[in-house]
């Protein structure tokens, strides 16, 4: 089966031009987490564009953008995490937090330079960004002019996520203390690497580490944010206030683009130390765009009035049980998850190509990442689109997989 075209959706559902059905299993572009078709947050960017639709903020200031820094504020672990800069995507996000990272450490006084990520890492796909990871396809070959420490795996998902943190701190604790380092940039839970849950415990001990070394802690939150793993953010989890916090596509829920970088006091404090910037502001044109941020806050506002994060919870669980049932297949490596992120690790990319075109003739879409199929559908899916979800994608894994163990 071909790629569907689209023309509109509902919910967790959307149709193709025949009229055919699917569940959206990949949440559009891993960001409709408010579903398709919800004429609140069609109304909040009607409503805004007869307005003003955006102003340069460098310039002149709206109640869109002051009034979603102020609500992305009140969702934060802290008080002290309430300075936010609008971009456009996650990509620009990751940009924009570097830059705010070694612009902290200039502002300071303090030469420091060296970044440590995941290599199985994802943070979008702009060069900077690119050079934070390894993953194939991803990576790129141009140099930055900063060092980067990317840290592999010590152990498969499966018996890393089982395991303790300690090996996996150990490995970024001789990464920080090799040279000065500036900042660390995590996920909570690695996306594109395959829906890696960390280890309990990683991200506490993460914390600690830089607290130590003086690092700073900067949480990609563009996939995990705004309710996809069942709480607001990934780090609510583990109780982690990060220093520096980058969403996006949850931000607007895949109706207009956004992105944000939230930054902790003592970040925007150097700022405004002598020769700091005074602000973080960063000059793209279309950064904390008034319909942009229209939606945004109206997104938010949904994803708590109708409890969203507290539904992926609980739909998350129902689908990783479902689809945990898989692991019945010798080539079912692992099954794995955190809300509503279910990744089904495969023994090879041909069987995880071979489960998506099947997955499609049964009226599912996934999300295909290297040998794993990801369920990551729109938070507010219900219990029977939960059982229809389970039932159609397993279909899909038996009819390519065929055998089971004994």
């Amino acid at each position: 089966m071909s790629r569907p075209f689209l023309v509109r959706g509902s919910g967790y559902r959307v149709w193709d031009q025949d009229g055919r059905m699917f569940i959206d299993a990949m949440s559009s572009a891993l960001n409709a987490n408010c579903g398709h078709g919800d004429p609140r947050i069609a109304d909040a960017a009607h409503r805004q564009m007869q307005r003003i639709a955006h102003f340069d903020l460098g310039v002149g200031t709206h109640a869109p953008a002051q009034d979603l820094a102020r609500a992305l504020a009140s969702v934060m672990p802290d008080p002290a995490l309430r300075w936010t800069t609008f971009v456009n995507s996650g990509s620009e996000a990751t940009e924009a937090a570097i830059r705010i990272v070694h612009d902290y450490w200039g502002n300071r006084g303090d030469p420091r330079r060296h970044v440590v990520s995941f290599a199985a890492g994802y943070h979008g796909s702009t060069v900077l960004a690119k050079s934070l990871t390894t993953i194939p396809r991803n990576a790129t070959e141009v140099t930055l002019s900063f060092p980067i420490s990317r840290i592999p795996m010590p152990a498969p998902p499966r018996a890393l996520r089982e395991g303790l943190p300690d090996a996996l701190l150990d490995a970024f604790r001789e990464a920080m203390e090799a040279q000065p380092t500036a900042a660390v940039v995590v996920e909570p839970l690695l996306n594109v690497g395959g829906g890696i849950v960390l280890p309990t415990g990683f991200l506490r001990g993460l914390r600690a580490l830089c607290d130590e070394t003086g690092a700073l802690l900067v949480l990609d939150e563009v996939f995990c944010g705004l309710g996809r793993t069942g709480r607001m953010f990934g780090f609510d989890h583990e109780g982690v206030v990060p220093d520096i916090v980058t969403t996006s596509k949850g931000l607007a829920a895949g109706y207009v683009p956004i992105a944000s970088v939230t930054c902790h006091q003592t970040v925007y404090e150097s700022f405004t130390l002598p020769g700091g910037l005074g602000a973080l502001h960063y000059g793209h044109t279309t950064g904390g765009h008034a319909v942009g941020c229209a939606a945004a806050l109206e997104v938010l506002r949904i994803v708590r009035a109708d409890e969203l994060c507290g539904n992926a919870a609980a739909r998350g669980a129902e689908l990783l049980e479902g689809l945990g049932a898989l692991v019945r297949h010798e080539r079912v490596v692992d099954v794995r998850g955190l809300g509503l992120v279910v990744s089904v690790e495969l023994a090879s990319e041909d069987d995880a190509a071979e489960v998506l075109a099947r997955a499609l003739e049964q009226g599912v879409i996934p999300r295909q990442q290297g040998r794993h199929i990801m369920a990551v559908p729109p938070l507010v899916l219900d219990r029977a689109g939960v059982d229809e979800l389970v039932t159609k994608l397993s279909a899909a894994v038996d009819q390519v997989l065929g055998h089971v163990r004994s």
